[in-house]
C-alpha cells in the first residue's frame, strides 16, 4: 500500500513536471511585439508577424504609444518582448535615458533614419530659415504627429530654435500624411513633421528643409527588447540580430500593405522574399 502510494505521488509529480514543461514550451513559442502606429513600425511588425508564424511560432501585437511601448518592456514581468521602431540613440534619447538600463538592443531594421520639416517640391524655399518669410503660404501651421513622439519634441525646439511663429498641429501618422496629400493635390504649400523610412517618399515629389542648426539628427530605427529575451528565445533574438531592410526593400513592403493590408500585405511580400527573411534566422 505504501509502495503503491508513493508510486502514485512519483507519478504525479512527473505529471505535473511533464505539463509545466509543456506550458513553458508553449510560453516560449509566443512572441509578443509592440509597435505604434507608424508606417515603418507597422512593415516591420507585421514583416516578423508573418517571418515568425511561418517558422512555428505564435505572436501577438500590442499596438502603443512610444512612451508605453519603453516603459512596458522596461518592467521586470513585462508583457513584451520586442520593439522594431526605437529611433536611437538621438530622437528617443529621452525614452533610452529613463529606460535604457533595463533593456537591451538586438540589432537594426533600418540602419539610416533621418527627420526633419518636409514640405513637397514646389515649394520654393529650401530652409527651415525661410519658414517665417511665408508664415501666411503655410497658414503659420507645421503639421505633426502623436505628441509621443520625439519629432514632436524637437519640432518643439526647432520653432524655438529657429524662432518660428508657427504653431505645431498635433495629429497622428496617418492624419499627416492625409493632409500632406490633400495639400499636394491642391497645390498649396503645406509643411510636415516627415522622416525616413516612409511610404510617402516613394509617392510624392518631397524635400527636406535644410535644418542648419541641427535641431533634427540621424537615426537608426533599433530592435530592442526586454531583459532576458536573447536568454529565453535565442533562436528568435538570432532572428531580430539580423533583421534588416534597406530603403527600396522597405518601400516595396509598405507599398504591398498599402495595397493589400497590414497582415495579407506583409504575408505577400515575405512570401516573395521568403529566402532573404528566413535566412535572418541562420
Amino acid at each position: 500500500m505504501k509502495n503503491l502510494r508513493n508510486l502514485s505521488l512519483v507519478l504525479g509529480l512527473v505529471l505535473t513536471l511533464g505539463a509545466c514543461t509543456n506550458s513553458q514550451k508553449s510560453a516560449n513559442k509566443e512572441v509578443n511585439i509592440l509597435y505604434p502606429n507608424w508606417a515603418e513600425g507597422i512593415a516591420f511588425t507585421h514583416l516578423a508577424q508573418a517571418a515568425l508564424e511561418s517558422n512555428g511560432y505564435e505572436t501577438e501585437l500590442t499596438n502603443l504609444e512610444p512612451g508605453l511601448i519603453y516603459g512596458e518592456l522596461s518592467k521586470e514581468n513585462s508583457k513584451g518582448d520586442v520593439f522594431l521602431d526605437a529611433w536611437l540613440p538621438n530622437t528617443h534619447q529621452a525614452y533610452w535615458e529613463d529606460y535604457g538600463d533595463k533593456l537591451e538592443k538586438l540589432g537594426e531594421s533600418f540602419s539610416d533614419g533621418t527627420t526633419g520639416l518636409v514640405v513637397p517640391s514646389y515649394v520654393t524655399i529650401n530652409s527651415i530659415e525661410e519658414l517665417n518669410a511665408h508664415k501666411a503660404q503655410f497658414d503659420g501651421e507645421i503639421i505633426g504627429i502623436g505628441s509621443g513622439a520625439g519629432i514632436h519634441a524637437n519640432t518643439l525646439k526647432a520653432i524655438e530654435e529657429y524662432g518660428l511663429d508657427f504653431e505645431q498641429i498635433t495629429s497622428s501618422g496617418p492624419a499627416m500624411v492625409a493632409s500632406l496629400e490633400k495639400a499636394i493635390s491642391d497645390n498649396k504649400w503645406i509643411v510636415v513633421t516627415g522622416w525616413k523610412p516612409h511610404f510617402k517618399w516613394s509617392g510624392n515629389d518631397l524635400k527636406y528643409l535644410a535644418d542648419p542648426k541641427g535641431v533634427y539628427p540621424k537615426d537608426v530605427c533599433a530592435i530592442i527588447s526586454r531583459r532576458g529575451f536573447a536568454e529565453d528565445m535565442p533562436e528568435v533574438a538570432h532572428f531580430f540580430k539580423n533583421f534588416n531592410l534597406n530603403e527600396e526593400q522597405l518601400y516595396t513592403l509598405m507599398a504591398a500593405i498599402r495595397s493589400d493590408g497590414e497582415e495579407a500585405g506583409a504575408k505577400k511580400w515575405y512570401e516573395s522574399n521568403k529566402e532573404l527573411v528566413d535566412g535572418w534566422f541562420k
